[in-house]
Order: C-alpha cells, then sequence, then structure tokens
C-alpha cells in the first residue's frame, strides 16, 4: 500500500454546536493525514449539522436513521450509501451507535467496511453503572456508583453517599446534586433523555483532568495526550483546553490499555486530587470532541485509527508538545438553501 492511497472514510457527529461531536475534529484530522488521501463521507442525523455546510471537510454527505430504529434500518441505509460511496472505514462518533455498530461489526466487514471499534466486552465492562467492578479488576482508584432505575431509590442508596453527589446519564449529562430534591429532579431530566439507568456517583473534589488515548487491541497504547480543560461551558463540554505533562496520567492509561487490551479511541475522564491521587470517574468509547487538541499537539490519532482498521504499519507516538492549546469559537457559517433543500428531500448531498 504506497503513501498516499485513497481511504473513503465514513464519519458521524457533525454536530458542531455548542455540544460538538467529534467528527469535524476527526475529519479535519484525517484532511491532515501523511499516509493516505481521504474521501470523506459525512453521517447525518439532523438536517441542520452545521458539518453538513462546512466547506472542504466532506465530499459527500447521507443522513442516518437514528439507532434505536433497529439495526435493519441502520444497515439497509449504509449499504445503500455504500453502493454509491464504496466506504473503506467507517468512524462512529457517538456513545448512542457504539453498541449498534459493534454488534454490526461482521455485516459491515461483508459490505466491505471496516471498523476499529472496542469488542462488546470491552465496551460494556466499563459503563458507569460497573465501575465499581471494573476499578477493582483493574486495580484503579473510582467513586462509589450505584445505578438507580426510580426516583424513589434515591433515599436508600444515598444512604451509602453524601451529598454533593454526581447524577449521571448513560450516554451523556452529569450534574451535581446538593439535596435530595436536586437528585430527584436531575434523576427525571435525564431519564427523560437517556433512559435508564441513571448513575449515583460519589462526588471526588478536585481538578478534572482528561486522557485521549488509541489502543491497537492488543494491549498497546498508539497514542495517548493528557489535558486540562481550561474553561467548560454550561453544559460541561470543554470550550478550551491544554495538552499538560502527566507521567502519572499516562502510566495509568498505558495499565488500562494494556490490561484490557482496549481497541480503537477513548478518553478517560479522571479527577487529581488535592492528596495527587487520580480517581477514573468515566471512560468515554471513542475519540472526544477536543481530539483535534492530539493532533495539534503532534499525534493524529484519526489518521491512526485508520490506519490500524486498513491493517497498515502503525508506530505508536511518543512525544506530544506540552502546552499547546485549544480555543473553540463560534462562526457564522453561510449556506446555501439549495443544500439544505437536499439533504432534507433526498437525503444526500454530493459535493
Amino acid at each position: 500500500m504506497n503513501s498516499r492511497t485513497k481511504i473513503t472514510v465514513a464519519v458521524s457527529g457533525l454536530n458542531n454546536t455548542d455540544n460538538p461531536g467529534p467528527g469535524i475534529p476527526v475529519i479535519r484530522g484525517l484532511l491532515e493525514s501523511v499516509s493516505f488521501e481521504p474521501r470523506i463521507i459525512g453521517l447525518s442525523y439532523e438536517q441542520l449539522e452545521p458539518g453538513i455546510y462546512m466547506p472542504d471537510h466532506t465530499d459527500a454527505v447521507y443522513t442516518m436513521p437514528y439507532p434505536s430504529v433497529g439495526m435493519k434500518a441502520v444497515i439497509d441505509r449504509l449499504t445503500y450509501i455504500n453502493s454509491k460511496e464504496k466506504i473503506d472505514v467507517l468512524i462512529p462518533n457517538f456513545d448512542s451507535e457504539l453498541l449498534l455498530m459493534i454488534k454490526m461489526q461482521d455485516q459491515l466487514a461483508a459490505m466491505g467496511i471496516k471498523t476499529f471499534l472496542p469488542t462488546l466486552e470491552q465496551f460494556e465492562e466499563r459503563h458507569k453503572t460497573n465501575l465499581p467492578e471494573y476499578g477493582k479488576k483493574y486495580n484503579v482508584k473510582v467513586p462509589a456508583s450505584f445505578p438507580v432505575s426510580s426516583a424513589a431509590d434515591i433515599p436508600a442508596v444515598m444512604k451509602e453517599l453524601s451529598y454533593p453527589v454526581m447524577i449521571k446519564g448513560k450516554f451523556y449529562d452529569a450534574y451535581i446534586a446538593r439535596t435530595q430534591e436536586e437528585a430527584i429532579g436531575y434523576f427525571y431530566k435525564i431519564s427523560a433523555k437517556w433512559g435508564l439507568p441513571v448513575v449515583l456517583q460519589e462526588f471526588v473534589s478536585g481538578t478534572e483532568v482528561n486522557v485521549i488515548a488509541l489502543g491497537d487491541g492488543h494491549g498497546t497504547t498508539v497514542a495517548a495526550v493528557p489535558i486540562r480543560k481550561q474553561y467548560i461551558t454550561d453544559k460541561g463540554k470543554a470550550w478550551g483546553g491544554i495538552a499538560i505533562g502527566g507521567t502519572d496520567m499516562l502510566e495509568l492509561t498505558h495499565r488500562i490499555i494494556s490490561a484490557t487490551k482496549w481497541r480503537g479511541g477513548m478518553e478517560l475522564e479522571l479527577i487529581r486530587t488535592e492528596n495527587d491521587d487520580l480517581y477514573l470517574i468515566e471512560i468515554n468509547p471513542r475519540i472526544p470532541a477536543w481530539v483535534y487538541l492530539a493532533v495539534g499537539a503532534g499525534q493524529n490519532i484519526p489518521e491512526a485509527l485508520v490506519k490500524l482498521a486498513m491493517e497498515m504499519p502503525v508506530e505508536p507516538y511518543t512525544e506530544f508538545s506540552v502546552g499547546t492549546m485549544f480555543v473553540r469559537y463560534s462562526y457564522d457559517l453561510i449556506a446555501n438553501f439549495k443544500d439544505f433543500e437536499d439533504i432534507s428531500t433526498r437525503g444526500e448531498l454530493i459535493k
């Protein structure tokens, strides 16, 4: 395979808003690849996702049915898209897609579509509901966590915890509740949006730090960059961050990937306490939306993921530029209404 092979990559997560998906920064990393020439196919769930209309980011965009409608509808749609685009690699970027995509890998492979995703066991065992068992199994400090399926269970669970407490959705969203009334209110808010169970998690005081990483599926860490979020929005999303030195964070990442033989991208969400202890509060089993900071710091994770999927040689990154920062900004994108008509009525936009 020569150094500039053309590879068609389908990417979801084009909602580059105040609650951004990882799709656009993943695409930016792919467009900077020195190993292959990417052709980018965007997969969209809403007609007003900004990534649909951003110039020079996608070669074509197709709408997708929500994963909640079931495997058949998703497979049928991907079969149609693949008949037109001949997709080489698919990178799903939403938590809500992953379980379905993991289960569909054999069918995708039969169509010639490669993925590089965690195994079903890896995906399931790192769930927020399973975090205490995960901590014991891999000797990692984690906060106490309890899944709750009814608001009526909250008082009993709170006998094991104390306020403030974190209330978390199974896919997204997290709130700090300081009273039982707040906890019950957040329970209903999160369960209405993301379903059950809702997780009550011990509040660990300290500084939030994160690591983006990529595992090769055999225990090797291909990439890892630690950051500290500098600015967080009211939706809990990083609007600015900086790559930091973190030997213990990198050691923890390497240890987890080695022990679990993690396959694919991941984000470790950590709290560093005043005593300098690291607590693992969450593992996101995908590339996070701030991945372009890692690219800017010298580790092109989207490129490396595609190479792993295509079974191209990949050398693990060993360095990154500490002090590299990212700052998000809003931007008024001017688009053509005909493009909106095409994506809305035909479900596709060929550029």
